[in-house]
Formats: C-alpha cells, sequence, structure tokens
C-alpha cells in the first residue's frame, strides 16, 4: 500500500528532539511493509523534505499550510495513487486528510490524539468550543472511512457523537524502550515523576497543592518534574509558595533516552491533568516496571483500580490520598506496577501497527469491491 499520513509535529529529522516517539515507533512499522509519505505542518518554518525511519516526510511549513498540505498530498498522489491517508489528530490534519482524500476518491481515517472532542473554556482548550469548529469535526468524523482513539473514554466520547470508533492504543516500541521487571523501593524516601509540558491542560498547581498536603501529612518523597516550560516560571514559582523548593525539582525537556534513568529511578508516576487520550507516558512508565496515580482521563479510566489508581480532575486532596496510599502499601504498589506492565507490553507498537494496518486492508479492500 501507499499511505499518506497527516499530523501536526512531532517527526523532526534528527530523531530526537521534537519528536514523538509513538508516532515515530508506528511511522517506522508502517514504512518497513510499505511506502509512506509523512505530511507535517510545522516542524520546521520553511517548506522541506527528509526521510526518517523508513518514510519520506514533507514539512509544509508556515503560510497557508492546509491549502499546501492538499496540494503537497495531490501532487504526490499524481506520481503514484494513494492507498490510504491517514490523520493523526483529527481538527486541522482531518480536515486536510478529509479534502484530499474525497476530492482523490481515496478513502481517509482520522485517530482522536488530543483535545478535539473537549471544551474546556476556563483554560481555552478543546476542538469543541466554536460552533464553527463543531460543525467541521462533525462533517470530517461522519465522513471518514474509520475513526480511531487511543483509549475507551475518547471511544465513548464518539459515540456519543454518533461516531463509531475502534480503540486502538498508540503503544510503546519495545527495541527502543525495553521493558524492565518491577521491582522494590530502594529508598526510604518516594520517588515521584511527573513527565508533561507545564501547561493548564496538564493542571500542574492541582499536583503541587497535593504534594504540599502530603508534606503536612509527614509523607517523605522527592520528586522530578520533566516538560517544557509554557508558563513562563509560574509553576515554579508556586512550588516556592507553598514551601516544595527542596523537594521539587524542574529538569525541562528531556528526550526519550535522558528520560530513561529518571524513569528507573521513579517509584511512581504521577499526572494532574485535565484531558488525555492517552497519556503516552503512562505506558512509557508501565514498560519500564513504574505504577501510576493520576487523574480520571484516558488510560487511567480503562486502568484503574487494578493497574493505575485514578481520582477527579482537580481535586488535590484525592490525588493526595493516592499517592499517600501507595506510599504506605508496597504490595499494592508492585501489584498495579506488574498488572499496568503487562498491558502495556501486550500492547506496545507493533500491536498498534498491526491495528492501523489492518484497518487500512480492510478499508482499501472494500473500495475495490465497491468500484468493481
Amino acid at each position: 500500500m501507499k499511505i499518506a499520513i497527516v499530523l501536526p509535529g512531532g517527526v523532526d529529522r534528527g530523531g530526537e528532539r521534537r519528536v514523538i516517539p509513538a508516532f515515530l515507533a508506528l511511522i517506522e512499522r508502517l514504512a518497513s511493509r510499505h511506502e509512506v509519505h509523512v505530511y507535517v505542518f510545522h516542524q520546521e518554518p520553511r517548506p522541506a523534505r527528509w526521510p526518517l525511519r523508513g518514510a519520506t516526510v514533507h514539512n509544509i511549513g508556515d503560510g497557508w499550510t492546509q491549502a499546501r498540505a492538499i496540494r503537497a498530498i495531490r501532487a504526490e498522489h499524481r506520481v503514484a495513487p494513494f492507498d490510504v491517508i491517514q490523520a493523526l489528530f483529527s481538527g486541522s490534519c482531518g480536515w486536510v486528510a478529509a479534502v484530499a482524500g474525497l476530492t482523490l476518491g481515496v478513502p481517509y481515517t482520522v485517530h482522536i490524539a488530543g483535545g478535539e472532542l473537549v471544551a474546556l473554556h476556563g483554560i481555552g482548550y478543546g476542538g469543541r468550543r466554536r460552533w464553527r469548529s463543531r460543525l467541521r469535526e462533525a462533517f470530517v468524523l461522519h465522513a471518514a472511512a474509520s475513526v480511531s482513539a487511543a483509549s475507551a473514554p475518547i471511544v465513548e466520547a464518539l459515540a456519543g457523537l454518533g461516531v463509531g470508533a475502534r480503540r486502538i492504543p498508540l503503544g510503546v516500541c519495545l527495541q527502543r524502550w525495553p521493558a524492565r521487571a518491577p521491582c522494590g523501593r530502594r529508598h526510604a524516601s518516594l520517588r515521584l515523576l511527573h513527565v508533561a509540558s507545564l501547561n493548564r491542560v496538564k493542571d500542574p498547581h492541582t499536583l503541587l497543592r497535593a504534594l504540599a498536603m502530603l508534606v503536612d501529612r509527614g509523607v517523605d518523597f522527592e520528586i522530578d518534574i520533566v516538560g517544557v516550560d509554557t508558563l513562563d516560571g509560574e509553576v515554579q514559582a508556586f512550588a516556592r509558595v507553598l514551601g516544595l523548593a527542596d523537594r521539587v525539582r524542574f529538569l525541562g525537556f528531556h528526550t526519550q533516552d535522558a528520560m530513561r534513568p529518571l524513569m528507573e529511578e521513579a517509584d511512581l508516576l504521577v499526572m494532574s491533568s485535565l484531558h488525555e487520550a492517552g497519556p503516552l507516558v503512562l505506558l512509557e512508565a508501565a514498560v519500564a516496571g513504574v505504577p501510576s496515580v493520576g487523574t480520571a482521563v484516558g488510560h487511567y479510566v480503562e486502568w484503574a483500580p487494578r493497574a493505575a489508581l485514578a481520582v477527579p480532575t482537580g481535586d488535590a486532596v484525592a490525588l493526595a490520598d493516592a499517592i499517600e496510599r501507595v506510599a504506605g502499601d508496597e504490595a499494592l504498589r508492585l501489584e498495579l506496577a506488574r498488572e499496568a506492565q503487562r498491558i502495556a507490553l501486550r500492547e506496545n507498537a507493533d500491536y498498534t501497527a498491526r491495528m492501523f494496518e489492518g484497518m487500512y486492508e480492510a478499508r482499501v479492500k472494500r473500495m475495490g469491491v465497491t468500484a468493481s
């Protein structure tokens, strides 16, 4: 097959920084068996092309990006026809895939991987905050040959909109991120890890409030916070106000290779997001033998209570309670880690690629039957 993949970013030519590892894993596996062209909007500001993991990346660049992406797909289709067009994320990516697919007579599929289906007005986030976006999204999703999503809550949200969808988690590449058996705590102080950009959606303020409560309760802990700061030092200042400066380390962005030692030192991954379709780091932690406590979003909803502990979003007290519970129950911590790893190993990057590939083959076959 010849496959076009449309995404907003995450495929830097260096393959280390400004990448989304799960996307690279999927691209690499599809490209090992098919011809894959990746159309990325803003990886670089100027148009460019480069090879990556066996695929050809077409960087569209700034200025009339969507229109030029559609033209680029059409131009490559004239060289040799595409069999399927995949949008990773809906929104602008879904729109480009829909217009290109419908005008070329090529089936297109959409994978919901972010906040396309939510409207968090308080923080200005989500694809359903404006009526025009909701109307466009309805058209894109209902006209798609197939729709998929990373976790059951997103599949259920799509069903509420009258869109049938397949659950396809974005699994971990075990060759690049190998499994490590869960192990007992090695330090008296609980080692916590938080991996996410510092932004409103990840709700770091709720996390810090929960940590301050743990201090008041006498729970001994340290936490590494890994991720790009988009809030200009606001979170660090709040940590100082709460008296957490000696317990919290803000480490900024880390590549996967740099993050692995931090993951292996951690006793518990903690997340406080208001919304997640995944999150991907939960799967990475599970493969590395690290259990997790987080808010009831994405995979946390699916995995709780056997493979993770989940609490209501925005609830610092509940988050502190869950962390304290795991801190005081080593048998529970290890049980969560083992069950989470079992799921993450089963739904790894190879599984993800097979699911996408099977979806494409079914649609291409159906198109052939229809045409005949």
